[in-house]
């Protein structure tokens, strides 16, 4: 792993450890310190807390081991990281970008069809233009380019979350569903075209408040979804199909959510065809303000006790060719995924099907039984 961006600010994460289960860890000077108490047994209380920056800061905790020990395993015995949430609903919200927001459209017209990518991406940037860029959602502006699309028969539902005054905000994955940095990430066997989805996540609680950001893998299964929008949880919700981490950064005077709206993500994926796939996605180019979709996600309308976490969407949509001209690019078994964020870190995956990753079986049911065996609760 590399450490570079650790070595200031306050980091958050979950480890498990062999023999003992989930713990709640904070990194210093390099090393991983474990702060599990009855105070703090779950990350999720941690986050409810009012002070936890300064709670951390002045709980002595317990030393596990060096950051650069911690090594990629899906062995549910290793010390390894799991994804930075445990009792938090794991949300996310989708079409928060006008590029990717245009291969949405280009799929839906596609019927799933990878073949017909090419043609229609022509034809759907020949009509469409710039004239998606720079518009605010939900918009005088916003509404009269949604009224000239219908007249010119192109409008879709992924314009309507795109550019109206409505985000799309789905569940991702159930609480603990997620995997963390070095596991594998899961697709559905039935996916012929898909591919990784590098995002910034936002650390909610259940107040609302945002206090800190970390890495995503939304997993995006573009034939499944692209054949009907009510196929989504078919396409985003299987064994593994989420990727969190490496840890969170709690915003402190080192860090703030301005620093989140200026992120430039980069994500590298390297197959074991020796294919190699560059890409970024850049925050500055966001549709939605993070905080708006945050309000669009918990108030009055809907309340999360235990906090959420919140995928912000991407800018990432590959068209680059892997194999037969035209067809664009899709995941391979094997491919390893780095997504990296100067401030954040990597979050590093290698690609399998949904079916071999290991099974998820520790859930709240398991969590809740562990803690109190370890008198936590």
């Amino acid at each position: 792993m590399d450490t570079t961006a650790f070595s200031s600010g306050t980091f958050v994460g979950r480890l498990w450890r062999p023999g003992i289960g989930p713990a709640v860890v904070t990194l210093r000077k390099g090393r991983v310190i474990d702060v599990t108490c009855r105070e703090v047994p779950t990350l999720s209380a941690l986050l409810e807390r009012h002070d936890s920056v300064a709670w951390l800061r002045a709980t002595q905790g317990e030393d596990v081991c060096a950051l650069t020990d911690l090594t990629a395993s899906d062995d549910p015995d290793a010390l390894r990281l799991l994804a930075p949430a445990d009792l938090q609903a794991i949300k996310a919200a989708g079409v928060t970008f006008a590029r990717s927001m245009l291969e949405r459209v280009i799929e839906e017209r596609a019927g799933g069809d990878l073949t017909r990518a090419e043609e229609i991406r022509s034809k759907v940037q020949a009509m469409i233009g710039d004239s998606l860029r720079g518009l605010v959602p939900g918009s005088e502006k916003a509404m009269q380019v949604k009224a000239l699309l219908q007249a010119e028969g192109m409008w879709s539902q992924y314009l309507e979350v795109g550019i109206g005054p409505d985000a799309e905000v789905f569940s991702k994955c159930q609480p603990m569903a997620a995997v963390g940095w070095g596991a594998t990430v899961g697709l559905h066997p039935i996916s012929q075209w898909n591919n990784p989805e590098p995002e910034i996540v936002l650390a909610v609680s259940s107040k609302g408040h945002i206090l800190g950001a970390t890495l995503g893998n939304d997993v995006n299964l573009r034939d499944v979804e692209g054949r009907s929008a009510l196929l989504l949880s078919k396409a985003k919700d299987n064994n593994a199909s989420c990727a969190i981490g490496p840890f969170i950064r709690l915003f402190d005077e080192t860090y703030s959510l301005d620093d989140t709206r200026a992120a430039e993500l980069t994500l590298t994926v390297k197959g074991t065809d020796g294919f190699v796939l560059n890409g970024r996605s850049s925050m500055k180019e966001i549709s939605r303000d993070p905080a708006d979709i945050v309000k669009q996600t918990i108030g009055r309308h809907h309340q999360y006790p235990d906090g959420f976490l919140l995928f912000l969407g991407t800018l990432f949509a590959p068209t680059e060719d892997r194999g037969a001209k035209g067809q664009g690019f899709t995941h391979h078994l094997g491919d390893h995924v780095t997504i990296a964020e100067p401030h954040l870190g990597a979050l590093e995956n290698t690609v399998r099907l949904s079916t071999e990753a290991p099974k998820w079986t520790f859930g709240t049911g398991a969590l809740m039984r562990n803690l109190a065996g370890r008198g936590l609760l």
